[in-house]
């Protein structure tokens, strides 16, 4: 801890952002860095608290508490403060394989348990964390690590989201054979198709799928196992199998109407936006362009957020979002206490964008979707609401009560259901004899991820449902251990 009264002398400095009417016109990232003096006097507010909840990443009513991959981040905040940015980055590297990722994507548990937020403004983590991998990258710190040694296992990955490419670098670095199978034209799973440019440029994703190759990490990629390649194959030819597909079986809604054209999974349409964007194959018919239309986005979480953003670089006429809950307090309730994840209200960034370019910020609250009507070829053109008020019901759990006399009638041309995944996809694993839970998730206990099939483990949001990229890079990296494990009767893997 370089300055004991850091967090009492400084204040906490929000992430630069470019002008939102210049923002939205491109795809680029809407962030900009800080210099290396605001970011050291950040790194300063970080405080000698003692015990660092920041890292502890335990779960509290089912919600991250702390980072889940634990950071050292207290020690890397000393050393930006100190100036000595290439030891903090090799703290980072300890515990987070992809640094550049969370950086920019996480929704940063760690702060919401920064003992500094107990009574201020949390440590600048987030901010801290990506400028210390950014310069990494630019000044040449980080290199091809090419195993000294190789084991001879083989170990096949299927999915190359966050949890498989962690699992991967594990197990590359510990000397395995590691080869990941994607279905998409390009790795990366939701860090590259699912979560908008302007949140985390693709050329930052294919840097780091660059390294992965360049280190021993073979991709196959346009290829679908249980489809393109039989689940036997890699039983009989792998000596272990990882399933990190992910929870990609998006939830639906079901009502009046549904069935008219222009109702679209929120992933869907943020997945074809990004083929567009890096010259994917894509049919006229799979793209979805908003340009002059009215949006209206089902869901009031970060996907339904981006598909706000999304629509506004497309040009759309209006766009609103809804959401089933209140509106948020201001400041954390008597149930929200540190170190909980506060859940207040806050702008992001695509609010703001919506806000200064539409002239109001698009969310709704407490609004419940009755129906969906068409016009005379099926096409949507409008979509109907009813308020509602969050109560108490007769068991104790809170339920949404219809209010009469608040019903309406919103003009749609373009739906966009973001309301959550139901958990992954249940072709492969039946295909493999995966046993599921009752959620649908592979059946594999959390520090095990060992599946009911000998030799296959299952990690990330295939195990545990959706959930955040740290959890995936946690499970990637633990279930990684388990292999090496299992493989090879001991491990050095942490």
């Amino acid at each position: 801890m370089g300055k004991p009264t850091g967090f009492m002398e400084i204040v906490r400095a929000e992430p630069l952002e470019r002008s939102s009417h210049n923002r939205v016109k491109d795809w680029n990232e809407y962030t900009a860095p800080f210099s290396n003096e605001t970011l050291a006097k950040q790194g300063a507010r970080c405080m000698d608290c003692a015990i660092p909840f920041c890292h502890s990443g335990m779960e509290i009513k089912g919600v991250a508490s702390g980072c889940p991959i634990h950071n050292l981040i207290p020690e890397w905040n000393d050393l930006v403060y100190r100036g000595k940015w290439k030891e903090a980055l090799e703290r980072l590297q300890l515990t987070n394989n992809f640094p550049e990722f969370t950086g920019r994507v996480c929704p940063a548990p760690c702060e919401g348990a920064c003992t500094v937020a107990i009574s201020d403004s949390a440590v600048s983590i987030k901010n801290i964390e990506r400028t210390i991998i950014d310069k990494g990258f630019a000044n040449g710190w980080i290199q091809p690590r090419i195993p000294k040694q190789r084991t001879g296992k083989t170990i096949a990955i299927i999915g190359s989201g966050p949890a498989g490419l962690a699992s991967a670098d594990q197990l590359n670095q510990a000397g395995h054979h590691v080869t990941i199978y994607e279905r998409a034209p390009q790795p990366g799973g939701l860090l590259m198709y699912g979560i908008p440019n302007m949140k985390l440029e693709k050329d930052i994703v294919q840097r780091r799928i660059n390294l992965l190759k360049q280190e021993g990490i073979h991709f196959i990629t346009n290829t679908e196992v249980g489809k393109d390649v039989r689940t036997e194959y890699l039983r009989s030819h792998f000596d272990a199998v990882i399933l990190c597909t992910g929870a990609q079986k998006q939830r639906d809604v079901r009502m009046e109407g549904r069935q008219s054209n222009g109702i679209h999974f929120a992933m869907d349409y943020l997945t074809a936006a990004t083929k567009k964007l890096v010259n994917d194959s894509i049919t006229e018919k799979e793209y979805i362009d908003v340009k002059n239309k009215d949006v209206i986005v089902i869901g009031g979480g970060d996907t339904g957020a981006d598909c706000v953003a999304t629509a506004l670089r497309q040009n759309c006429r209006s766009v609103v979002q809804f959401g089933k809950h209140p509106k948020l307090p201001n400041t954390r309730s008597a149930d929200n206490m540190w170190p909980e994840v506060p859940n207040i209200f806050t702008l992001d960034y695509a609010y703001k964008e919506a806000a200064e370019t539409k002239g109001e910020d698009p969310r709704q609250y407490s609004i419940k979707t009755t129906k969906f009507v068409s016009d005379a070829s099926g096409n949507l053109k409008e979509l109907h609401t009813v308020e509602t008020e969050k109560v108490s019901g007769d068991n104790g759990k809170y339920v949404y009560k219809e209010i009469p006399g608040t019903e309406k009638a919103w003009p749609a041309e373009h739906v966009f259901i973001a309301i959550g995944f139901e958990g992954p996809e249940q072709s492969l694993l039946k295909q493999f004899g995966v046993q599921t839970t009752e959620r649908g998730t592979a059946k594999a206990t959390y520090g095990e991820y060992k599946t009911n099939v000998e030799g296959v483990f299952a990690a990330g949001d295939a195990r545990r449902g959706q959930s955040l990229i740290v959890w995936a890079i946690n499970e990637g990296r633990e279930v990684a251990r388990e292999v090496d494990h299992y493989l090879m009767g001991v491990t050095a893997l942490t």
